[in-house]
């Protein structure tokens, strides 16, 4: 089963027949173990991961280190929901070492992301510092290579 779930993580398009040859499964089984993994919460959801470079859309990604005073009881799983319930926020993990929570938030503009830091991340209670790092290329997400783009010559005309 953990080869069909590798197998979806990596290209959740593949059809439930290309799945079973893939996996030596009847096409009955991969069905039910999906729907199983969607059931029990194992399966999440489905996503297209999306070269936004290659869009004229313009956005700008950033992880932020946050340092954090964990919650008797509740350790950091308070705090962390509060912060993941913010549009803005992509990704929360919690981590060992130098900052308790990596947060990961796209907005518009590089001022638009520090307005959130400045305004609502770093203002929550029980945060105790951020440091935030701004993603200036992609080169792989979720086992996926972003390809450079071919460098389009340019026509200069004189007149």
């Amino acid at each position: 089963m953990a080869k069909l779930l590798r197998l979806l993580e990596q290209d959740c398009t593949l059809t439930h027949e290309q799945l079973a040859s893939m996996t030596d499964m009847t096409v009955a089984d991969v069905k039910a173990a999906i729907q199983r993994y969607e059931a029990d919460k194992t399966i999440l959801g489905y996503q297209a991961i999306v070269d936004w470079d290659r869009t004229d859309r313009e956005a700008v990604t950033a992880l932020i280190e946050v340092k954090v005073t964990p919650q008797r009881g509740d350790g950091f799983d308070r705090v962390a929901e509060r912060i993941y319930q913010y549009d803005e926020v992509e990704s929360v993990y919690l981590m060992s070492g130098a900052f308790d929570l990596t947060v990961i938030i796209s907005g518009r503009t590089l001022k638009e992301v520090a307005q959130f830091v400045g305004e609502r991340l770093s203002t929550l209670e029980d945060v105790t510092g951020t440091a935030t790092h701004f993603i200036l290329h992609k080169y792989k997400e979720k086992h996926l290579i972003f390809e450079k783009q071919e460098q389009q010559e340019k026509e200069w005309i004189f007149s």
